[in-house]
């Protein structure tokens, strides 16, 4: 590494690079903090920006690019703890670098939807956009984002885009390891409380459980089977159908915590006991899963990681095809799932 010399003038980027002996771009990288890059790679280059007291100049860079220093989160998502925990992994990522997250909420039944959005990335030109289900399955919005040249990530359940746009997770195939898991306690009759129309996630959540009872042969009946909206109280309403069945299960998966804790709620009103009478499993693991009695068996959905994949995607771009594009959920085994009671 070569020496360093202190002078009137302000220091550049070509000056911490050529010090440091690393491209132009491997500074970039540092600046943005990039996980690409090797900590000894990473500690040469911020001693010598250390030492050089360079200082990045946002407005510059903004300038030159064209493009401010604003990460855009477009969503119109009814769970409010997906959107909070997406937020806060979008802010580990960011942390100590020029960037800022401005949040965007957008109705997407709207027929002005698009135009709305057109609006609001010509007129604050971000960096970059994160897409949230299930707006983030809608092609004209992806194109939309490419005929501005607006870097975009979409956030997803299955493969939606090419790797370098996109953070997916497992959720068909947890779902079916949440259902194993049901049956390896001896359950056979499994009920469904379904996600929203329209979402994907609902749909690779309800395809994962359908293959896991073909898959061991169970018997499925659709008054075991009702649609919720991701909500407390529609997973009330859900809840009250199967239990109201004959012969209702003994155990019943909700595609999200808010509505598994809502069948908790129907169950103890019943005088039910969980999970003595019934074993439930919910899906993301918010807060709620653990704070209530007994805690929920659910699966953690990685949002936060996933999160913060997706804003390194988009501040590290031209890496964005080297970073994962699948994040793997888990099931988490808590206190509401245990082997039916003996016929």
């Amino acid at each position: 590494m070569g020496s360093v010399r202190k002078n009137d003038r302000q220091p550049t980027i070509n000056d911490v690079a050529r010090l440091a002996g690393v491209s132009k771009k491997t500074v970039s990288r540092v600046i943005n903090r990039s996980t690409l890059l090797k900590d000894d790679t990473r500690k040469k280059v911020e001693s010598v920006i250390a030492e050089l007291g360079y200082v990045p100049n946002p407005q510059a860079r903004a300038l030159a690019l064209r493009r401010n220093f604003l990460l855009g989160l477009l969503h119109d998502n009814p769970n409010a703890q997906t959107v909070l925990n997406f937020q806060i992994g979008v802010l580990d990522a960011i942390r100590d670098t020029n960037f800022a997250l401005v949040v965007r909420p957008v109705d997407r039944h709207s027929p002005e939807m698009l135009d709305d959005i057109r609006d609001f990335l010509e007129k604050q030109r971000p960096y970059g956009v994160f897409i949230l289900p299930p707006i983030s399955e809608n092609e004209e919005l992806a194109a939309l984002c490419r005929e501005l040249d607006c870097a975009y990530v979409r956030m997803g359940s299955t493969q939606l885009d090419q790797p370098q746009y996109l953070v997916e997770s497992n959720d068909r195939e947890i779902v079916g390891n949440a259902i194993d898991h049901l049956v390896e306690m001896g359950h056979r009759r499994i009920g469904l409380i379904e996600g929203p129309q329209g979402f994907r996630s609902a749909y690779e959540r309800r395809e994962g459980f359908l293959a896991a009872i073909r898959r061991h042969g169970l018997e499925y009946r659709p008054e075991w089977h009702a649609p919720g909206l991701y909500t407390f109280d529609s997973g009330i309403d859900a809840a009250e159908h199967i239990l109201d069945a004959d012969g209702a299960p003994t155990a019943i998966f909700a595609s999200n915590d808010e509505m598994a804790a809502a069948t908790l709620h129907v169950a103890r009103q019943r005088g039910m006991f969980v999970p003595e009478d019934l074993s439930i499993i919910g899906f993301d693991d918010s807060p709620i899963a653990a704070h209530i009695w007994p805690p929920l068996t659910t699966v953690r959905w990685p949002v936060r990681e996933m999160a913060s994949t997706a804003a390194h995607k988009l501040i590290d771009s031209a890496d964005a095809d080297k970073l994962p594009s699948r994040l793997s959920s888990e099931l988490i085994r808590r206190s509401s799932v245990a082997p039916p009671k003996p016929a």
